[in-house]
């Protein structure tokens, strides 16, 4: 593996603990929000939500910094293990033991983790696609993403609603990260080239759009829901953009493939799994 892929692995599991961090303050605080009740407003008056955004901010900065050296496919699975991170710091603060079971799956994670990245060895893409090639998975993704908050908004179940917030948020943040290496390029050009790309204000978008469906998520209904949903779908996406955008693929050959398949079904359901052992905490 060369030296910047390594780098670019560091930076990514610096960005999950710190998103782990802002991830565990909150949720206790949108949770806590009454349904009826102005969700922005109760974030904005709480210091620990606060805390959780300059958690978000320096995990965004090492996710970017990650960007730069490995592509989507390396990069955005790693963050995944922000739910490991996450275990003992919800534990502590809500005074829970973690179950001999509960490390299990996390250990399974981090298996079939590192099993995608050595087996999978994913290449690094083309940053710069033309908007031709942007178009049909863009398309493809803000219909789904549509049919999904029009759902969520019209259903009186909160389980469902949370759940369809959750996905709508973490799509989202998939697309923001696949667009953030291209974005970072352009400041080498001036700040003209970053303010006159549709990619810049696509990327804000996606992150304050996504922002605020992942905290009506956790306002919508039970953690158990919405975490999953927020956690999951973000690689899923990013993934689906590297491979249909950014030309990414994984260097391995049909056996290798296989196994690749196998570490990403188990690093989904362990992704549920253990997101919905620290929504219940």
């Amino acid at each position: 593996m060369a030296n910047h892929q390594v780098g670019a692995i560091v930076c990514a599991l610096i960005a999950a603990l710190l998103f782990a961090v802002a991830a565990v303050a909150q949720q206790h605080v949108a949770a806590a929000v009454p349904e009826g009740e102005s969700l922005m407003r109760s974030l904005l008056r709480s210091p620990r939500w606060w805390a959780g955004i300059v958690g978000d901010t320096g995990g965004y900065a090492m996710q970017v910094a990650a960007l730069a050296l490995g592509s989507v496919l390396l990069v955005q699975p790693i963050l995944v293990s922000m739910l490991v991170f996450a275990l003992p710091l919800s534990a502590r603060l809500n005074h829970r033991r973690i179950t001999p079971r509960t490390w299990a799956t996390a250990i399974a994670l981090v298996a079939a983790l590192a099993c995608f990245l050595i087996v999978g060895d994913p290449t690094e893409g083309n940053t710069n696609a033309p908007l031709r090639d942007w178009i049909p998975p863009l398309a493809v993704l803000l219909g789904l993403l549509a049919v999904a908050i029009i759902i969520a908004l019209g259903t009186s179940d909160p389980t469902r609603r949370a759940l369809l917030f959750g996905t709508a948020g973490g799509a989202l943040f998939g697309l923001a990260a696949a667009l953030t290496n291209y974005v970072t390029d352009l400041f080498k050009g001036g700040l003209t080239h970053v303010l006159g790309s549709w990619q810049t204000w696509t990327l804000v978008a996606s992150g304050v759009i996504g922002l605020y469906l992942q905290q009506r998520a956790y306002q919508s209904g039970p953690l158990v829901a919405s975490l999953p949903a927020v956690t999951i779908t973000e690689p899923l996406v990013a993934a689906f953009i590297g491979i249909t955008v950014l030309d990414e693929r994984l260097r391995t050959d049909r056996l290798g493939l296989v196994v690749v398949i196998v570490a990403v079904i188990v690093m989904c359901a362990t992704t549920i799994q253990l997101s919905r052992v620290q929504a219940e905490a």
